[in-house]
């Protein structure tokens, strides 16, 4: 589960519940971790106890340094109040100091005055803190003095110390539940008259879903809706011509606009927990089936396979189709302060201008693609470590914003959507964004800068770390919702990506990634509708380690690692015709001979023969059937006398074979000498 958000956090749970495991991944990627332990050392002759100990102590790394406060309850508290903003804290557990703190050796003391002295050290502390405490509460009261005691100042250390707490965490059977801060209700939304007189009272609440999401794009007039930003322009970028082209065309520009639609007003709310759509969970998995079926040489599509089932999955079919209106969405919206350092000024507005005019390496990928581009002005972010980036009515108008884009390229008829930037800072504010919400340490995920000249400035590298980390130490205690990180570290470009991802769930089109605003947007996706990131597709992460982190997160396999490095976007151009090969490989093969039943071999018919015997393959000629005993002639053209005796005759062209009159040879031909016998005439 995900706790983001929190500087103190308190873990409860039942004994063998898991609370202490849960506990210490939470700080496992702390460079080094104070281990406070509590409990004292018991009994030496229990060795159930002991081995108990031995098992947590085995459990912790060799970098964790371990604190003893079993001899005086009341330095748990100076502990706290002592370490910095760089320490980290896990303390274990509170069951053990309740303990301590009862025993009569520490008696007579004020318990209310030491547990309180505990809650004000926990919310004034400055370091990262996750305290463990067993939940005694849910269960039967003691039947012993000593037992009431125990489960009720342990009571009310928990309630203490979870008010002071930024977050509360209760693990039962190995599952942790939020339970601070709370899940966000979900907020009502006032319809308002579009075109009714002043003053006139607002209709009744209703709580906004999904289905009023997607049908709420009606265009409407007046009121809030004239005051909406106008879309930006849509244009198709022309494959350019080839060198032996007409010279006459060589000039022709290369981008052609697109008409733009009319401006829409969605009348949407975007808040937590929206239930948006969900792919075919069935359509995917039997589409990558179906491959085994079809005549494919050798092993198949292999890592396309998971293309194929993406594809299927958002169309909804089993023989999904190759995305044949594609629109890329370049996001430009500069970031301030140090998130920029090393970037070159004025460049990023250049590429916008570039893309514009049909020019560039984004544009160009388009055109060979036959893809839309639309260049969006994101609104510019303020620097992060001095402030928030952003104020919240700003993130509600990107947000609102993006997802408009998505509604504007739905009704055009687009089928897939892939999302690009060239802002200045955009891979410091998605390193800022990933560390609050995955709890990256920012250097780990911030790639080196490399210039425009190709040269890595480590320097200014150094600058954008510290920009996060500045940023991330001010905003400690500041809430973690999704609207909050937006305006207090994402910025313009991230909060129009993240309606833009929102807006696309609604309308069911599936969205490339390419690059760390997309990942950005993904990962601020997940609280406010967890079906967003079913709909992506990262074919590659570029070798940038924020991408690489926001993939695993999000459970997105990247396809191919091409390193291109040619700017957020271009890569997802770049693999985009090897997409759309395997799906037409998929749509158009037909199945596999053996499974379906027929063969291919030329059809052949065997003769059926006449009858016993050899029959005679010369032409115009057919063998007689003999009727009786004696040689038949065969010779051609030649007659003999028919007999006057009765028989068969030859079947032959031009032959009849005679039957013997009588004893005795007969001649066949005119004037030969006829043997003594019968008269001829």
């Amino acid at each position: 589960m995900s706790v983001d958000g929190w500087n103190t956090l308190l873990v409860l749970g039942g004994i063998r519940s898991g609370k202490s495991e849960f506990a210490e991944s939470l700080v496992a990627d702390a460079p080094t971790v104070r281990y406070v332990a509590t409990a004292p050392e018991g009994d030496p002759e229990d060795t159930e106890w002991a081995a108990r100990l031995a098992v947590h102590r085995a459990r912790r790394p060799g970098s964790w340094t371990s604190e003893e406060t079993a001899a005086d309850p009341g330095r748990l508290a100076a502990l706290i109040a002592a370490a910095g903003p760089n320490d980290t804290l896990l303390v274990d557990d509170l069951g053990g100091w309740v303990t301590v703190l009862l025993d009569p050796a520490h008696q007579p003391a004020d318990d209310t005055a030491t547990i309180a002295e505990l809650a004000a050290a926990v919310r004034a502390s400055a370091a990262r803190l996750v305290l463990v405490s067993p939940e005694v509460g849910l269960s039967l009261v003691p039947t012993t003095p000593l037992g009431r005691a125990f489960v009720d100042a342990l009571g009310a250390t928990n309630r203490a110390v979870a008010e002071a707490c930024d977050a509360v965490v209760l693990v039962v059977a190995g599952q942790p539940t939020r339970l601070k801060p709370a899940e966000a209700a979900l907020p009502t939304v006032l319809a308002q008259a579009g075109s009714g007189p002043a003053g006139t009272p607002p209709a009744a609440p209703a709580v906004a879903t999904a289905a009023t999401m997607a049908t709420a794009a009606a265009p409407v007039t007046g009121g809030a809706a004239e005051a909406e930003a106008t879309l930006p322009e849509v244009f198709t970028p022309a494959v350019p011509p080839a060198p032996a082209a007409d010279p006459a065309t060589a000039g022709a520009a290369w981008a052609a606009p697109t008409m733009a639609l009319p401006m829409v007003a969605t009348g949407l709310v975007i808040q937590p927990g929206m239930e948006l759509p969900m792919p075919d969970d069935y359509a995917g998995p039997q589409a990558v089936d179906r491959l085994a079926t079809l005549d494919l040489p050798g092993a198949g599509l292999g890592v396309l396979e998971r293309v194929v089932g993406f594809a299927a999955a958002t169309q909804g079919t089993t023989v999904p189709a190759p995305w044949a209106s594609v629109r890329v969405l370049l996001l430009h919206g500069d970031h301030a302060g140090g998130a920029s350092a090393g970037a070159t000024p004025g460049g990023s507005a250049r590429r916008a201008r570039q893309a514009r005019a049909g020019k560039g390496p984004l544009a160009r990928l388009a055109a060979e693609n036959g893809a839309s581009l639309q260049v969006v002005e994101a609104p510019a972010s303020a620097a992060i470590e001095d402030g928030p980036a952003l104020t919240l009515d700003q993130v509600e108008s990107a947000l609102r914003y993006g997802w408009r884009l998505a509604e504007q390229a739905a009704d055009a008829g687009v089928q897939l959507l892939v999302l690009a930037a060239c802002g200045a800072g955009t891979e410091t504010a998605a390193a800022a964004v990933l560390a609050a919400t995955a709890g990256a340490e920012p250097p780990a995920v911030l790639g080196r800068v490399v210039t425009e000249h190709g040269e890595i400035d480590d320097a200014a590298w150094m600058v954008r770390c510290a920009a996060v980390r500045d940023a991330l130490h001010r905003t400690r205690r500041a809430p973690r919702e999704a609207r909050d990180i937006l305006a207090e570290l994402g910025g313009g470009d991230v909060a129009v990506a993240t309606g833009v991802l929102l807006g696309a769930t609604a309308r069911r089109i599936p969205v490339l990634l390419d690059g760390p605003v997309g990942v950005a947007a993904g990962m601020v996706s997940r609280d406010l509708a967890g079906q967003a990131r079913h709909w992506c597709l990262l074919p590659d992460h570029g070798g940038q380690p924020a991408v690489r982190l926001a993939a695993d997160v999000l459970g997105l396999t990247p396809l191919v690692d091409l390193r291109l490095d040619l700017g957020e976007g271009a890569t997802a151009l770049a693999t985009l015709p090897l997409l759309r090969s395997a799906l037409a490989l998929a749509a158009n093969l037909p199945v596999h001979p053996s499974l379906s039943g027929e063969d291919d071999d030329e059809e052949f018919t065997e003769p059926e023969p006449a009858g016993p015997g050899p029959t005679s393959t010369e032409p115009d000629f057919t063998e007689p059937e003999p009727a009786g005993p004696g040689p038949t002639s065969t010779e051609p053209d030649f007659t003999g006398p028919t007999p006057a005796g009765s028989g068969p005759t030859g079947t032959g062209g031009d032959f009849t074979e005679p039957e013997p009159a009588g004893p005795g040879p007969t001649t066949a031909g005119p004037d030969q000498p006829v043997f003594p016998g019968p008269r001829a005439d």
